[in-house]
């Protein structure tokens, strides 16, 4: 089940490859999250010290929440990963130009994970081409169905 989805990734980036993290969470953000009280479409994955955190993503806290517990709603969060798919994307971050990227965040056998992505950025241009071809995806099947109501 998605809960978020990065539509910004997919229009800034060339996705490559895409891997399942867990995520380090409070309970509060839990509740958050299944409330549906996220934001990941400015959010970005950052490598430091062997490892791969959650930078800029926006958790509200529900209003109902604790007293005692002081929300910070931008905090940085570790994600959750083999040591092999950290290896392998350090490597490409670092020496590749690669950059890695949020893509969803979604539960799983009662779990909630962030889908990452292996990215490289698009230029200008690619967007544009995109939105092109994401045009005439929908022209085509405008005519078809024009075609099919007269015919």
């Amino acid at each position: 089940m998605v809960i978020v989805d990065n539509r910004k990734a997919f229009h800034d980036f060339f996705i490559e490859e895409k891997l399942e993290a867990g995520i380090v969470l409070e309970g509060w953000e839990v509740k958050s999250i299944r409330a549906g009280r996220v934001q990941i479409k400015e959010a970005y994955v950052i490598h430091k010290d062997g490892d791969f955190y959650l930078f800029g993503c926006h958790i509200s806290p529900l209003l109902n929440a604790s007293s005692h517990v002081l929300p910070d709603v931008v905090r940085t969060r570790k994600l959750l990963l083999k040591q092999s798919e950290i290896d392998k994307l350090a490597i490409k971050v670092d020496r590749s130009g690669y950059t890695v990227v949020p893509v969803n965040m979604h539960l799983k056998n009662g779990f909630i994970k962030l889908e990452i992505g292996l990215a490289k950025g698009k230029k200008q241009h690619d967007k544009r081409q995109t939105e092109k071809d994401r045009e005439w995806v929908r022209e085509k099947a405008r005519i078809v169905r024009d075609a099919t109501k007269q015919g």
